[in-house]
Order: structure tokens, then sequence, then C-alpha cells
């Protein structure tokens, strides 16, 4: 996490109170970020020693983001009102993905641990987190394409006293709500999670429901749930994704 001084802080929160058309250009100059076409940005701090924002990205009101080494949005990303996203080396938003409102994306500075950390938040392309969510990415938590973090209330957290693992969220996966995933955690590509199972190992096998405390496979998933995985996550969602 770099530091942020007090008059870099209070110049980036002037500019979240100009309209999009004045902080591009603002953004540009003044901090060196790459700022796409069309890009919309509310009343939001955004703060990145290296930051990318591609083309029709959308975000809210009310964000924080704040420490962060380096920060890329995909093109017509969506980023909804109230979140905070702290710290890391990176952040990366791919192509298409959303976060919705009031989640907390996490990563502690300078952890004391034993073993090297991989501070990286990735989102995949077309990839969803809902709400009131908190990830914690001291290490690597990695979610895969069109998967959806959904519900509330879910937990991912890669830090455990002296000692960090990664987290990885496979492709096509959908969680439910208030789903609690330890480090080293693992869910393998298009499978379910039920609602409030406890992630405690790396699982495997695709195209299954998971759920229990803690969480193992149950069955397979069935054809009238195949929905769930294989609908667009979102309606604008090109074909390729």
């Amino acid at each position: 996490m770099h530091q942020v001084s007090k008059s870099r802080f209070l110049a980036l929160a002037i500019t979240a109170l100009f309209p999009s058309f004045l902080k591009r250009p603002i953004y540009r100059l003044c901090f060196g970020y790459r700022i796409g076409r069309r890009v919309r940005i509310g009343f939001s701090i955004i703060d990145a020693l290296e930051c990318a924002i591609e083309d029709d990205v959308q975000i809210g009101h009310l964000n924080l983001v704040v420490g962060v080494q380096k920060l890329v949005i995909g093109d017509h990303v969506r980023i909804g009102h109230l979140n905070i996203i702290r710290g890391g080396a990176e952040v990366n938003l791919e192509r298409y993905s959303e976060i919705m409102r009031l989640n907390e994306i996490n990563s502690i500075p300078d952890p004391v641990v034993v073993n090297p950390i991989d501070p990286r938040f990735l989102l995949g392309a077309g990839s969803i987190v809902t709400a009131g969510h908190k990830i914690d990415f001291t290490d690597r938590v990695t979610i895969g394409r069109r998967s959806i973090l959904g519900g509330r209330n879910s937990s991912l957290w890669t830090h455990n006293r002296q000692r960090t693992r990664p987290i990885d969220i496979g492709s096509f996966a959908y969680i439910g709500s208030e789903i609690r995933i330890a480090p080293g955690g693992a869910i393998p590509s298009r499978c379910i999670v039920g609602i409030g199972s406890v992630i405690t190992s790396a699982l495997t096998g695709e195209g299954q429901l998971i759920a229990g405390v803690p969480a193992r496979p149950v069955k397979d998933i069935s054809e009238e749930d195949q929905f769930l995985i294989e609908q667009k996550t979102r309606e604008d969602l090109p074909d390729d994704l």
C-alpha cells in the first residue's frame, strides 16, 4: 500500500467534486492517470500510483479507492455506490465486470507474515460482486470469468495470523449469500455454492453443488439449476465473453 500524503488526498477529494467532463482531464494532467472515452465518475475519490481506466466505465458516488499501487479498470466496468477498495499491489477489474454497492475490498498494509505475499485482487471479465461483501486480498484473490458473488454479507479472507494463502474462484461460478472462504480456499469453475457455506480448503471438480460447514461437493448441478451459471451476468455482455 502506498502512503497517501495529506496534500494529495485533499487534491483528490477536491477533484471528486467536479463533474466527469472536468475530472477526466484533471486526472490525466495532474495525476498521470490514463482515462478512456465516455468515462463517467461520480463523487468518488480514486487514489492509485498507476491508474488506467478504459472506455465506457461508470463509477458511481461515494466510492473510496485509496492506497492502491496499480489500478486497472477494463472497458464497460461498472462500480456502484459506497464501495471501499484499499491497498494492495494491484486491483484489476476486467471488462464488463461490476462491483455494485457497500463492498469492502481491502489489503492489510505491511502484514507481519512468514511467507511471501501477492496482494492482488483480480475480478474476471463479466463477473459481479453484489452487495455488502468483505474481501481481504492481503494475498491474491482471483475470481474468474462470468462468476457471481451474489446475495449479501460474504467474507473472503487470505490473512490468518502470521501466514497468508491465496483464494481462487473459477469461472461461471454462482456463490450465494453469507459464504465464508478461508485462506487457501478454492471453488472450481461452473459450481454453485449454497447459502451459508464455509469453504476451508481447495475444492475440486467442476459442475458441482457445494454446501455445508465445512463445505463439500453435494451433487452434480441439475439441468434446472444450470441457468444460474450459464445466463449472462449483464444484458449488455458481449457474446464473446
